[in-house]
């Protein structure tokens, strides 16, 4: 008998197949069970009769519990009702695995309790729903480098400074008397590689230790991080746009039906088309402004004020040249206006916030070690980065996108922790 999966099952109408995977819930009418069935690729109803079955299979199948792993035999039947268009009418079933009390049930549960099950939460429609728009973006993101002939460039995890300030690291024990902490960023190790390369991303998780309670923040999640030799932060925008232009049109053409599983509103995301609306940090003080918003320049954003400014807009918007003081150490100050930075945000519509922060690197040595002075940071753990400018130093340009945030904008999710499997965020390190 043939094995199939779920989401090839158009090829095999007509055959006969075996289904490997669970039994996602049951009802019946009468001599009828209607098993809806899951194995990983999809979901798809099986119609069990006791006439075709006997009593024996047919009376096993009542008793069934939610998520009871099975192998079901059947006949592939086009059906324009079904989900998908196709039933399997069933011939035969075999246990592989008995399940009772399942704890998650189709009644409403809190998210504390959905949380404390994630390793089972994940098994709902919306779940993998939401899993598989992420694995498209990733593929995505990859491929969009990959075509443009990027290097992927991996970068440490254990890092022996920080890359954005001490005060939100996770430091760990590095044998005998050495503090080590899980990165905060690629970025500084793909500058060096950048000017190796030319051109790379580095693809991997990141770790920021604040105390965060939001939608938007988790504290461990995973970051791109493209890094370009002789770049402008005008080649960076340009870069960033193309990328996000590029998976959410990806994602609309592939995942269709996960989005319709999300009842995601599509035709806000098929307006994310370049170029993106470009404005500086004081437009975008002047919108907020404009809405009767109190902010006082030289801040920084917070959610409300992204939110604000991103909803002037029906895509995202590249908002440039933030004050310098409210910057990394390592961002090129304007030449023509030294007190704003060479830096960029991208906030995405409809809410979502910054899923993009990058910009112009600061590329002459004597005032990058004055920044790192002036940030009271330990020079000798930045000796490796200062030798970028002592060498060769040229003009370069990147950024880093959060995919987790992305994911949450183009699902249209009310928050970031439905978008990894297992999210760590204050308070949350189970399961």
């Amino acid at each position: 008998m043939t094995v199939a999966h779920i989401q090839d099952i158009s090829q095999y109408e007509g055959q006969n197949v075996t289904i490997r995977g669970w039994l996602h819930n049951r009802r019946s009418s009468g001599k009828i069970h209607f098993l809806m069935l899951r194995d990983g690729s999809g979901f798809m109803q099986a119609v069990m009769s006791k006439a075709a079955v006997g009593d024996e299979i047919f009376t096993r199948a009542d008793h069934l519990g939610q998520e009871t792993a099975v192998s079901v035999e059947g006949t592939v039947r086009a059906d324009t009702r079904a989900p998908g268009g196709y039933e399997l009418d069933v011939s035969g079933l075999e246990v592989v695995g008995p399940s009772a009390d399942y704890p998650i049930t189709p009644k409403e549960h809190g998210v504390d309790f959905l949380l404390d099950r994630r390793h089972l939460w994940i098994r709902a429609e919306r779940q993998q729903a939401i899993l598989r728009v992420r694995h498209e973006i990733i593929r995505g993101v990859r491929d969009y480098f990959d075509s443009r002939d990027f290097v992927l460039a991996d970068t440490p995890i254990f890092t022996p400074s920080a890359c954005e300030g001490t005060t939100t690291l996770f430091p760990v024990q590095y044998f005998e008397d050495t503090t080590a902490y899980l990165t905060q960023s690629g970025q500084l190790y793909n500058e060096a590689n950048a000017m190796a390369l030319g051109r790379v991303y580095s693809f991997g998780p990141t770790f920021r230790a604040e105390k965060s309670k939001t939608r938007r923040h988790l504290t461990e999640f995973w970051m791109v991080e493209p890094e370009v030799a002789y770049a402008t932060l005008d080649d960076a925008i340009d870069l960033a746009e193309g990328l996000v232009v590029s998976v959410v049109e990806r994602v609309l053409d592939r995942r269709a039906r996960e989005l319709k599983t999300l009842e995601r509103d599509t035709s806000k995301l098929e307006k994310v088309k370049a170029p993106f609306p470009r404005i500086s940090y004081d437009d975008a003080v002047k919108i907020l402004h404009d809405k009767g918003m109190p902010f006082e320049w030289g801040g920084d954003f917070g959610g409300p004020d992204e939110t604000a400014i991103s909803d002037h807009f029906d895509r995202p918007v590249a908002v440039h040249r933030y004050p310098s003081a409210v910057k990394a150490f390592y961002m090129k100050p304007d030449p023509n206006r030294p007190e704003v930075a060479l830096g960029v945000d991208v906030l995405a519509p409809e809410g979502y916030g910054e899923i993009i922060g990058g910009g112009q690197r600061l590329d002459d040595y004597d005032l990058l070690l004055q920044r790192i002075r002036e940030h009271k940071l330990p020079q000798e753990a930045f000796e490796w980065y200062l030798d970028l400018r002592r060498f060769g130093s040229v003009p370069h340009s990147g950024f880093g996108m959060g995919i987790e945030r992305v994911v949450s904008w183009v699902c249209g999710l009310e928050h970031v922790r439905e978008t990894i499997p297992y999210p760590r965020m204050l308070y949350r390190l189970y399961p």
